[in-house]
């Protein structure tokens, strides 16, 4: 389900409130099929800068428009829906799958799995659409790879703005101090049986 920006983003959550922009990794981005190594992480950017293409855009191999985008963030997040602005003449992406916690996918493994989800994309040239995500499989994301299997007939595809919306859990980040703290007991937690009159000595 596509969504237009038919209303003053000044009153909605169109831009930075919900944007998941500052919790995407980005020196962790990666792409399959790039014809510029490293170009993909130019297409993350601020929402107001999402018709900007001076940084760059992702573009496929001439003659294969097949693209993956890895996607990993710094805390766990939940999505509640994606934006995507691609090329003209024909080079935008015409679909998009989705798969969430699960690293490494190749177009292989991409084209025999089932996505947790999957949209027709329409050529959004000027970013006034986003698209749904079913908000409660896009809980505790990790990481996204989004595959882009075909486009409008160009012969490449060109994305030049990803977008992403939901909240942060920072479930990564409670974790990890949980980690920490049992690995570093409180000799007050561990009392043994000579406190409770059990005949042994305090742990030291």
């Amino acid at each position: 389900m596509a969504c237009l920006h038919d209303h003053s983003c000044e009153d909605h959550d169109c831009s930075s409130d919900w944007s998941l922009y500052k919790h995407i990794d980005i020196p962790k981005v990666s792409a399959l099929n790039e014809s510029v190594h490293g170009s993909v992480k130019s297409v993350f950017k601020a929402w107001e800068q999402r018709l900007s293409s001076s940084e760059g855009v992702l573009e496929s191999n001439e003659g294969d428009p097949e693209l993956i985008v890895f996607i990993p963030f710094t805390s766990d997040v939940k999505i509640k829906s994606i934006s995507i602005v691609g090329g003209a003449d024909g080079t935008s992406p015409n679909k998009m799958r989705a798969f969430i916690n699960r690293e490494g996918i190749d177009f292989s493994d991409a084209q025999s799995m089932q996505a947790v989800q999957e949209w027709d994309l329409a050529e959004n040239l000027q970013g006034v659409l986003e698209y749904q995500t079913r908000y409660s499989r896009f809980q505790g994301v990790g990481n996204l790879t989004l595959h882009f299997p075909d486009n409008y007939g160009g012969d490449t595809s060109r994305i030049q703005y990803i977008g992403l919306k939901g909240e942060a859990t920072q479930l990564k980040r409670d974790v990890v101090a949980t980690i920490v703290y049992e690995l570093m007991p409180n000799p007050s937690d561990h009392k043994t049986k000579s406190e409770s009159g059990g005949g042994m000595s305090h742990v030291e």
